[in-house]
């Protein structure tokens, strides 16, 4: 039996395919952690010649997360219609090639250009990566290789935080060439990997598959907005510690860090909530722990209690991708789960886009940044409330049925 005729029936069995699947979802993180540290150095090199060094500057980093919003669900279309694989390959090429750029380019504008379309390849590599995990694995094994992929874009992006930073004391340029990395991914990617059977005779079988819309829209919304929340951490902490009177980069960074391994924590333990609780149960208690968190930052007064706000938030943060992924997964049969997929990816991106322009709208109606944090902590407060209420309905249900008689 040749390659193409053995990929058509061929099942996951190992390991290999969900490392491989985890270290390309890993690429994402790395695209914005290893640029982050360099902002101030590409400032004194452009901010003297270019007028728009202070607007475009920022879109170094987040302008990929931008172009992964608008392009990830093209990217779930062009999946389902020519395979995941090859379209991971291809965006693995191009990651690289997009990636190291910057190191060579002179002027401002070329390399936001540059970053805008690395975060293109972003999206399709986010994409196929996790419609794979979707298509190989099923039921616990799937859940387990989601938790898989949540931990090593952790992990990962810990440490090249540290590394980009390190490079970058030399120069700028230099952590750029860390993203040629991933060239070495893609022997093993055409080797390893295998496209699923969504095609032809599959598509037939899956007409009466249908889309579960609910579940769907309420996920997309779930992560859209607990991305809003969770970036509240990154972006709005410094300033708050910085007006309780923490000025040290050290102590700063170390919340920083601090909310990195809680996020691992949170992840690492959603397997454990997940059996206890159910994906209801555990929307309510993440919700309930960000909320928490956040209204505890808001009120901090000292860096103690900053710390204890950081650690709580970024467990709840944990929590959240794997929980939401999840649900989505099962709510999108095989024919349209690129594309679904590639709806969530574009939900998750946005709200990261989002949350500091919506914290920016509540402070100009008339609060200050606390103020503004206060107010997103009870929203996440009676979200939590309302899949508490969720939980407790989809337990009874299930206790009645298993106390319904055979007939």
């Amino acid at each position: 039996m040749d390659n193409q005729n053995s990929s058509s029936v061929r099942t996951a069995t190992g390991r290999r395919e969900g490392v491989l699947i985890a270290l390309g979802s890993s690429l994402t993180i790395m695209g914005s952690v290893m640029v982050a540290p360099m902002l101030p150095k590409m400032g004194m090199e452009f901010g003297p010649t270019h007028p728009q060094a202070e607007m475009l500057l920022p879109l170094a980093i987040t302008g990929p997360a931008l172009a992964i919003a608008v392009c990830a669900p093209l990217a779930g279309w062009l999946s389902d219609r020519t395979g995941r694989k090859n379209l991971l390959i291809i965006a693995t090429l191009l990651y690289a090639l997009l990636g190291v750029l910057p190191a060579f380019l002179n002027g401002l504008d070329g390399i936001v250009i540059s970053r805008l379309l690395f975060g293109c390849a972003e999206a399709a590599i986010m994409t196929c990566c996790t419609a794979l995990i979707a298509d190989y694995w099923h039921a616990e094994e799937r859940l387990k290789f989601v938790n898989l992929q949540v931990v090593s874009i952790g992990l990962v992006g810990s440490a090249f935080f540290v590394i980009g930073g390190v490079l970058g004391e030399q120069s700028w340029r230099l952590p750029f060439y860390l993203y040629l990395l991933p060239l070495l991914l893609i022997p093993f990617f055409m080797r390893v990997l295998w496209e699923p059977k969504h095609h032809a005779a599959q598509q037939v079988n899956d007409t009466t598959s249908r889309v579960a819309t609910v579940p769907l829209i309420v996920g997309y919304g779930m992560i859209m907005f607990g991305m809003v929340l969770n970036f509240i951490v990154p972006i709005q902490a410094p300033a708050l510690l910085v007006s309780i009177g923490v000025v040290s980069t050290t102590k700063i960074g170390l919340s920083a860090g601090l909310s990195l391994l809680a996020t691992l924590a949170g992840s690492l333990l959603w397997p454990v909530f997940r059996r206890s609780f159910g994906i209801a149960g555990c929307n309510a208690l993440l919700m309930a722990l960000i909320g928490v968190a956040l209204w505890l930052l808001a009120n901090a007064n000292s860096y103690n209690k900053v710390i204890i706000a950081v650690a709580i938030h970024g467990v709840g943060a944990g929590l959240m991708v794997p929980n939401i992924m999840a649900a989505i997964m099962n709510a999108l049969p095989a024919p349209v789960r690129g594309r679904g997929i590639g709806g969530f990816t574009s939900c998750l991106y946005l709200g990261q886009f989002i949350s500091p322009i919506i914290v920016g709208i509540l402070i100009a109606s008339g609060t200050d940044l606390p103020g503004a944090i206060i107010r997103l902590s009870i929203a996440s407060a009676a979200i939590a409330t309302i899949w508490l209420i969720v939980s407790f309905f989809k337990g009874n249900k299930r206790t009645e049925m298993a106390d319904k008689p055979a007939a």
